[in-house]
């Protein structure tokens, strides 16, 4: 199935076994999931979710430091 990842930093899709956790797709995305947030129609998704079915999903990235 594909998984495709767009935002400001990240435009990519990939191919994945269907229950591939987000995380795992991330990986394989070559995105490093803590500096993430993903979301799906305005939902943030934990890191956790399993996907069973080509998605488009929304990848933000977290800016932290001082």
């Amino acid at each position: 199935m594909e998984i495709t990842f767009s935002g400001r930093d990240h435009n990519c899709t990939i191919e994945v076994e269907p229950n591939t956790t987000l995380r795992q797709a991330l990986v394989l995305a070559k995105i490093l999931p803590s500096t993430v947030i993903v979301s799906y129609e305005e939902k943030i998704l934990p890191h956790s979710t399993v996907l069973n079915s080509d998605v488009h999903l929304l990848v933000t990235t977290v800016s932290s430091g001082g």
